[in-house]
């Protein structure tokens, strides 16, 4: 047999990936670094299984995610099961489950590897590490704000320090919407129009509608142009005449808006109050972190229900999740540890104070005749010669 012979067998499904030295380390540092910012903030993680019956995985926020979900069949009680496509929806099950007697708000946070069906144009790997945390069972503006600080917090912690937040309220059409009574083929044409930010196709769409088409899609050329720095965007939306409902919304937004400026009055904060793609299953306020340098998303969270409304148990909860591949791309990697070769003989005790110091030990287990040649063919940067560190 060659050595080749047996190469088919490094090779993985599409989207998959064996994660390397010194990406792995980097990535399991990551998410400790981020779970200890959640930690300081009153965030208790909790750790739910790979796989759970898909009645309670799929419930829920976790519909949105049904395509894109692995089943397979428990052997033992002979139910179907669903491999996590997303770690929010499990969270949210312990929380009206297990944890539902606890004070709330509740907080709690949560590392793990999800899996997807099929990944897409911009996120093409279908499994990766998610790290984030949810704060459950209360629905205010505060709480809206304290998961993008945190979000922006442990994303800083981690190395990445120049970032950007854009802001959505995916539920301010549907709201504007059903206070002007539109009708269902129209709202159709009008959602294709914005995803398009065509303004002359949101009053094509709108023509024919009863009552005053011009001046509906005058309001929704208002809100295609509520989009850009937060601060002009909110007060493009104040000149606007929204129904109760959607104004209620698009005042909450406002509010999240000011603290989170005031918290933080250098971080860039943009808005686009029509952009819904993606965050179907939110309810308010929602948002994506991204780095200044580059346009790929790092986190993404915002406002939902948690847990089953169709059961009758559901509380509001907000969030995020930290994508760890991105996050990891976006940030520079620490330096590596100096690794020190320890010679044959060298008592296992004697490794404890060059580890103190900093270094990772290597420990010989055959002899060497060339000490500096096999510290360097195992990676090393010193080598203890003579009882010193000596570099190579």
């Amino acid at each position: 047999m060659s050595v080749n012979d047996n190469d088919h067998r490094g090779l993985l499904p599409a989207g998959l990936a064996d994660l390397l030295p010194p990406d792995a380390a980097r990535e399991a540092d990551a998410i400790d670094i981020a779970i200890k910012r959640f930690a300081a903030f009153g965030y208790d993680r909790v750790k739910p299984p790979m796989v759970e019956f898909e009645e309670s995985l799929l419930g829920g926020p976790g519909a949105a995610l049904a395509s894109q979900t692995f089943r397979l069949m428990d052997p033992v009680s002979q139910r179907m099961m669903g491999v996590r496509p997303d770690m929010t929806v499990q969270v949210a099950r312990i929380a009206v489950t297990r944890l539902k007697h606890e004070p709330r708000p509740l907080r709690l946070s949560y590392g793990g590897n999800v899996i997807r069906v099929r990944g897409n144009a911009l996120k093409p790997e279908r499994q990766f590490a998610q790290v984030g945390c949810e704060l459950l069972g209360v629905d205010t503006a505060e709480a809206d704000a304290e998961a993008v600080l945190l979000a922006v917090d442990a994303l800083r912690a981690i190395g990445v320090a120049r970032l950007t937040v854009d802001l959505n309220l995916p539920t301010l059409v549907a709201a504007v919407v059903s206070g002007l009574k539109l009708a269902a083929e129209p709202v159709r044409l009008l959602r294709r129009a914005l995803d398009r930010k065509d303004e002359a196709a949101i009053a094509k769409a709108l023509v024919g509608e009863r009552g005053d088409s011009r001046k509906a899609a005058d309001l929704f050329i208002g809100l295609l142009r509520a989009a850009g720095p937060a601060d002009k965007a909110i007060a493009q939306l104040r000149k606007l005449k929204l129904p109760a409902a959607a104004a209620t919304e698009a005042s909450r937004l406002a509010e999240v808006v000011a603290l989170v400026a005031a918290a933080e009055p250098e971080l860039p904060l943009t808005l686009d109050a029509v952009d819904y793609r993606g965050l179907e299953y939110q309810t308010g306020v929602s948002f994506s972190v991204f780095a200044l340098e580059g346009r790929q998303e790092l986190a993404r969270g915002g406002r939902y229900s948690a847990g089953y409304p169709e059961d009758g148990v559901s509380e509001p909860a907000t969030g995020f999740t930290l994508y760890m591949d991105a996050v990891l791309a976006a940030s520079e990697p620490a330096p590596l540890r100096p690794r020190l070769y320890l010679p044959a003989g060298t008592g296992w005790a004697d490794a404890a104070p060059w580890q103190a110091k900093g270094y990772a030990v290597v420990r010989a287990v055959t002899a060497a005749a060339d000490i500096r040649k096999e510290a360097k063919r195992l990676g090393c940067t010193h080598a203890l010669i003579d009882a010193e560190a000596v570099p190579l």
